[in-house]
Formats: structure tokens, sequence, C-alpha cells
């Protein structure tokens, strides 16, 4: 069977999407389109005779309902640039195959990612994981020039371990701090792309990965347009609600006052509730 094309992604090989102050995606290699997905889907070859509105009806029929092994026929290769501790959060997906930049047999560049003056912020007092206000330009520089500062001194002590005593890479590369730059190649197949995306795409995700997995959603969206609306209806931008939350939306859309759940309702899922309600 001949290789299905995508023009879009044909344009996009090669190309580097810059990503924060130093790294980038690009495109190496790709295979199948919304045509692979569908005839999966159907078991079938060739084209068929379905409309390309009953192509795009299956498309959503099968992300409504998570009939996720069809959207398997379809991989995205991708040549990645990014900070260490980006990585660490990254490879959590499991389900890829990487090949990283190894510090055991090269050195790696004196490159380290210093976040912007409006992405300093302090730790967040509801969430133990994330940001919470943005600090002043003042104490933002401060904050920079401390980092740089320190990616500096730990650059300079690693070129020293290396060329000046010789110390084996593998030992030397440990003084370097998480903000150091790695490059990997990143293979995936598209239904644990989404899940990925549907992970570091939500504003909860941390800033620095939530921009990769933008510019990842930007090409996914131009390859597979359909496939990218239906997982923006129903991934993206649905909601799921547990048992209890369902019965406070019915008790709201009858009218009637909604008193504070018990237990089984955490105090985060409370106030995202009331956030979605616009109270």
């Amino acid at each position: 069977m001949l290789r299905v094309n995508s023009q879009f992604l044909d344009s996009m090989i090669g190309v580097e999407h810059k990503c924060l102050d130093k790294g980038f995606i690009r495109v190496v290699d790709y295979m199948g389109d919304q045509s692979s997905i569908v005839q999966a889907a159907r078991v079938s070859y060739g084209n068929g005779t379905k409309s390309t509105s009953e192509d795009r009806a299956l498309l959503r029929y099968m992300m409504k309902n998570r009939h996720n092994s069809p959207f398997e026929m379809c991989e995205l290769k991708i040549h990645v640039k990014l900070p260490i501790f980006v990585a660490r959060q990254w490879i959590r997906t499991r389900m890829a195959n990487v090949n990283e930049y190894s510090a055991r047999y090269s050195i790696l560049k004196d490159e380290f990612y210093i976040p912007g003056i409006g992405d300093i912020a302090v730790q967040a007092t509801n969430n133990k994981q994330g940001r919470g206000e943005v600090v002043g330009p003042d104490v933002a520089r401060m904050v920079q020039s401390w980092l740089t500062a320190n990616s500096d001194t730990s650059y300079e002590i690693y070129s020293r371990l290396t060329d000046e005593v010789g110390i084996a890479r593998e030992l030397s590369r440990m003084v370097l701090p998480t903000n150091i730059y790695t490059e990997w190649y990143w293979k995936i197949d598209l239904h644990n792309l989404l899940h990925f995306l549907s992970l570091r795409m939500d504003q909860h995700a941390q800033y620095e990965i939530r921009v990769y997995a933008d510019m990842i959603g930007t090409i996914v969206q131009g390859w597979l347009p359909d496939v990218w609306e239906a997982f923006r209806d129903y991934r993206l931008e649905a909601v799921t609600l547990s048992g209890p939350v369902f019965e406070m939306v019915k008790q709201a859309l009858q009218g009637m006052d909604i008193p504070r759940p018990g237990p089984e309702i955490s105090d985060r899922e409370w106030r995202e509730f009331l956030k979605s309600l616009g109270k």
C-alpha cells in the first residue's frame, strides 16, 4: 500500500518552531492521516465510498466514545530541544519512543532556560504544585540574575571537571542544574499524543511544558483538522462530572439552592464547579 502523505506536514518537516527562550520543536517524520484512522475503524482497504461528512462523523463518534485504537494508526516523530526539568515532566507519558542526547558521550551546550519577567511567580496557596501571583519586575529581575549566576557557575565547574581534571562526563554532568537544555527525538501514536496534549495543554499544567504542548497542538490541528475539532470538543473543552457533581448540576438547572457538599467532593472540585456556574 502506498504511503498516505499530508501536504501540511510535508511542508513542516525540518522547520524549527521556537519554544521558550532557546528551545524548539520540529517535525522529523510522520505516518498516516485522517483516512488512515477511518480506514482502520472500518477494517477496509482503499478510500472506499464513504463521504467526507461520514468520515468526520465517525471520527467524532470515536473520540466521544473513546474508541481509541484506530487513532493509533497515525504517528508523529518530532525533534525537541527543551530544559531538563520540562523533559522530566514530559517523559511521564510512557507510551512513546524517545532517544535523548547523551551527556555520557557528549558535552552539553552552555544553554540554560531563564524564565521571562512575566513568568516568575510565587508558590500558589491553593495548589501545591503550581504558581500563584506573578512577582513584581524588580523581584523578577533579581530572580533572573540568581538563576543566571547559578547556571554560569555550574557550567564553569562542569567545564573544569571535564576539560581540566578529565573527570568522566557521566560524573561531571551531576553539577548541572535542570534548567540546562537537552534534546531528543520523540515518536508517538496519535492516541497517546492526544492524551499527552489533554494533560499538558490544560490550564493547570506548568507554563513551560504548556508552551511545547500548544505548539504540538497547532501541528496536529493542521495535520488532522477533523480529529482536532473532535478532540477540542470532547476532550480539551469538555467537562467530566463525577456522580455527586452531576446531581448538583441537575439541582442547579431546576433552580434549587445547592448546599456545600460533603467529603465526597474536594474543595478544589467544589471551587471549579462554582466557577463553571459563573459564581
